[in-house]
């Protein structure tokens, strides 16, 4: 990506250190590639690039702005307690799809700032996939764009035209059965649903358009950090199932000004039919 005139002095930062980071894990994704017919297989290979991806960004970040706090995939939060500003890194979002040579993975960073003791803001953020050369970006007031033009989010209105992203858990991984209660309320109404292993790049991916709606449940502030003013400053909303603030809980659903509150409303019917149909626990005999 060209040095676009609308980058604020911030985000030519991340620019840059994302650029790079993505150049080396270019070069380790050819590696795996290759790995793919070992006995060994390329698993520990992918978690040193990871860990590599994070150490870049780290140092370059904290050189361009030394005072910023950090919250990072791998090595957890670095910084003062009282930050003000934080950058969110997910190195290489998508690990599983890097691991078998799928080129379907990112880079992701987003600016925090602290409004008030209890209340922060993502300001900006970028997602960048370096397999495809496609630097998504937004900041605050300024717009979401790729590369060098800007994005708005799908124009569509029927839900049978429309194409939904979302995270299917991981084994072991709680709420399953939310998951798959609000697929079968989603999958008959709609043109499609898709799977892709990243989330950074979903919400980037709906920000663009490309999908007109997104939901997952319990992902990690890093995986949504920069996905969250993407949407927003492409014009769409991003919230949790209950219309508040997904970055709490990592519960989140987006899309355009339509598809949103639609898809919504399946998020929280999938979710209530779980609630309703486990057991109650007994009553405590009354005292006395």
């Amino acid at each position: 990506m060209a040095p676009s005139p609308r980058l604020s002095p911030a985000l030519n930062v991340v620019v840059n250190a994302v650029q790079k980071a993505g150049k080396r894990l270019l070069r380790d994704f050819g590696e795996v590639e290759q790995l793919q017919v070992s006995v060994k297989g390329p698993g520990d290979f992918v978690s040193a690039a990871d860990i590599r991806a994070e150490e870049t960004l780290r140092a370059e970040l904290s050189r361009a702005r030394p005072g910023f706090a950090f919250l990072m995939e791998e090595s957890g939060s670095h910084g003062a307690e009282d930050w003000e500003w934080r950058w969110v890194v997910d190195p290489l979002d998508g690990t599983s799809n890097f691991l078998h040579g799928i080129p379907h993975w990112c880079v992701s960073v987003g600016i925090e700032k602290r409004i008030a003791e209890d209340r922060t803001e993502i300001m900006a953020g970028v997602v960048y996939n370096p397999a495809a050369d496609e630097m998504f970006w937004a900041e605050k007031g300024v717009g979401a764009f790729l590369n060098d033009r800007r994005l708005r989010v799908s124009g569509r209105r029927d839900l049978k035209e429309a194409l939904f992203a979302t995270g299917i858990p991981f084994a072991g991984v709680p709420r399953k059965a939310e998951f798959s209660q609000i697929l079968a309320k989603i999958m008959p109404q709609v043109a499609g649903v898709r799977r892709f292993g990243s989330a950074a790049l979903d919400l980037a991916w709906t920000a663009a358009g490309r999908y007109d709606g997104y939901w997952e449940l319990g992902i990690k502030k890093w995986d949504m950090a920069a996905g969250l003013i993407l949407v927003r400053e492409a014009g769409g909303f991003v919230t949790d199932p209950e219309g508040g603030d997904p970055y709490a809980e990592g519960n989140v659903v987006a899309g355009n000004t339509t598809m949103q509150p639609k898809l919504r409303e399946f998020v929280q019917e999938g979710i209530g039919s779980v609630a309703s149909a486990r057991p109650r626990a007994p009553e405590a005999p009354a005292a006395g």
